[in-house]
């Protein structure tokens, strides 16, 4: 028997109150084709997936996350390229 004391583990899903979203889910959240995002996962772009058996799921927070990132990713590009953006004067 080992005097060596053991480290007990516990693993927190950072995803617990998180919904796990179909690729036809999210295609309609992003407003791509489904073909759009077979694309992407095979680039390895795109919102993170996985596999669940031989279904594709995403993780509805990552999702949204990754547009969020998306999002600021342009709004740097164009800052970048054509300074500050100011807000359209309309009138």
């Amino acid at each position: 028997m080992s005097t060596a004391p053991r480290h007990i583990v516990q693993h927190v899903s950072t995803h617990a109150n998180d919904e796990l979203l179909t690729l036809q889910e999210v295609a309609d959240v992003v407003r791509v084709p489904v073909a759009t995002l077979r694309y992407w996962r095979h680039l390895g772009t795109g919102p993170r997936s996985f596999r669940i058996g031989r279904s594709v799921r995403y993780w509805r927070t990552e999702v949204f996350s990754w547009l969020d990132s998306q999002s600021s990713a342009a709004r740097c590009a164009c800052e970048d390229s054509a300074g500050p953006v100011r807000p359209r004067s309309d009138g």
